[in-house]
């Protein structure tokens, strides 16, 4: 086999049909396999802007952990999120209609829509391996549920070292 090429054994014929039957390139099928398998217990939500020129997609589970930050900017923004690691996350489209605005120590990317003003996602200041998704931009069908957690975002740096699991939420 060359360069990428590998040995399917008794599954070639199966690959094969695979495939054929759903009209996908040996890349796609494997890109289904490897998401079927790294992402497993989890969905594929899709969601962006309101004017559409921001669109993404996040793996996280049907039943949403979401904070509810009183800081300011999130009170201002009435900014409600769940985190997410980074490998979970993908900008399908809009990265050149996206801006940023920080401030403070400049940690948090609050990216926002430079048509619509929306705020999709962002990264958060206590997961910048992450980001922080509206679930009120996601698509509608596949969240089951919303537990909201409010988060003393007035006092930050007590309330992220307190939280028991906030960090772990941006890990794979």
């Amino acid at each position: 086999p060359g360069p990428g090429a590998f040995d399917l054994g008794a599954q070639s014929g199966r690959w094969a049909a695979f495939q054929e039957r759903h009209r996908l390139s040996c890349e796609e099928a494997a890109r289904l396999l490897l998401d079927a398998y790294e992402y497993r217990g989890l969905v594929k939500h899709t969601g962006g802007c309101h004017c559409g020129a921001v669109r993404f997609e996040v793996w996280a589970s049907a039943d949403l952990h979401v904070f509810n930050c009183n800081c300011s900017i999130c009170t201002k923004k009435q900014n409600r999120h769940f985190i997410v690691p980074a490998s979970r996350f993908k900008l399908l489209k809009g990265a050149d209609n996206l801006t940023t605005y920080t401030f403070n120590t400049h940690r948090a990317q609050h990216t926002f829509c430079k048509t619509c003003g929306v705020q999709s996602f962002y990264t958060p200041r206590s997961n910048p391996d992450g980001y922080g998704i509206a679930p009120h931009c996601l698509d509608d069908g596949t969240v089951q549920t919303i537990v909201t957690e409010d988060i003393n975002g007035k006092e930050w740096e007590k309330a992220v070292k307190e939280h028991k699991t906030i960090r772990d939420m941006s890990k794979p």
